[in-house]
């Protein structure tokens, strides 16, 4: 059988997405029902960091323990791919060790060659491109919510950035339609809303995307590695905080989403954030736990 990874949304087809979706909420169901799993027993995940995170570390190593396995911390201080050993050596090396890889980094195409070269399935867990196991989250808290996001009109309001390129991702595995409000120069890439101009729209109105909207989405202004030019984004992306009068206009059971963290009183107001009505953040957060086991499971011919 070859190998599968996850290096974007698309390398599922729409009906393994909903099968990995559709896992994820059983395995939810489960776990606060006190089931034990033991599915990845003997089973060890290798989680590499380049880019420091809250969610991504204890939701893949609580899961992998979860499932019965083990998940190994690696730093850029604690392998030898931060000190200049080639990516396709540490590839081979380490996927001769452990069952399944992750990798959080900043280009993609390190994740891209570290895949090429390695025995066993490698999933990106965020780099400057792509986040697609965020994606995984967000698409089972809309399907908890409201149901299926098919012909749905989803709204991304802010920075063209790699969250905003796995939504471009998710349009169409599940077919719905993006409509995207960013400043001007803050598009996300040309050619990749090329590839899918069927269904994805651009505007600098958060207002003309949002309307009609059932799903709402936004992230923070500046990422990681933009700090230096926090600031100067304030400014231009002042007219894009997602607010109770900007959801006005989306439809009236619309749901809203933020990948976390969150800064409260720029990218999206407290008031809305902690709208139990309106805002189903926490749900999306805790679903990366489960999304990710069964992307695992998925990744390694569990499920």
């Amino acid at each position: 059988m070859s190998i599968r990874h996850f290096l974007s949304l698309t390398d599922l087809s729409p009906q393994e997405l909903e099968h990995v979706i559709n896992t994820a909420i059983t395995l939810k169901k489960a776990h606060r029902e006190g089931q034990i799993n033991k599915q990845l027993e003997q089973k060890v995940l290798g989680m590499i960091f380049e880019k420091s995170s809250t969610r991504t570390r204890v939701s893949f190593e609580a899961g992998m323990t979860q499932l019965g396995g083990a998940a190994l911390f690696l730093s850029s201080r604690d392998t030898q791919l931060g000190r200049g050993e080639p990516i396709e050596d540490s590839a081979r090396v380490l996927s001769r060790m452990v069952d399944i890889i992750m990798i959080r980094t900043f280009g993609h195409d390190i994740v891209e060659r570290f895949a090429k070269h390695s025995q066993v399935p490698v999933i990106n867990a965020l780099t400057d491109t792509y986040h697609p196991c965020q994606l995984l989250a967000d698409i089972q808290a809309y399907v908890e919510h409201r149901g299926s996001p098919k012909g749905k009109k989803v709204a991304w309001i802010g920075d063209g950035n790699n969250m905003c390129h796995s939504y471009i991702n998710a349009a169409a595995l599940c077919d719905f339609q993006l409509s995207i409000a960013c400043p001007k120069g803050f598009e996300p890439d040309a050619k990749l809303v090329d590839q899918y101009k069927d269904r994805v729209t651009i505007t600098h109105d958060p207002i003309e995307a949002v309307k009609d909207a059932d799903w709402v989405v936004t992230d923070v202004w500046a990422s990681m590695g933009q700090e230096e030019e926090q600031k100067a984004r304030e400014q231009q992306f002042a007219d894009f905080q997602v607010n109770h009068v900007l959801m006005a206009h989306a439809n009236h059971d619309a749901v809203f989403m933020h990948c976390l963290p969150a800064h409260r009183g720029e990218e999206v107001s407290a008031e809305l954030l902690e709208d139990k009505s309106i805002s189903i953040v926490w749900d999306e957060a805790e679903n990366r736990l489960h999304a990710q086991k069964a992307l695992m499971l998925f990744l390694l011919g569990k499920i």
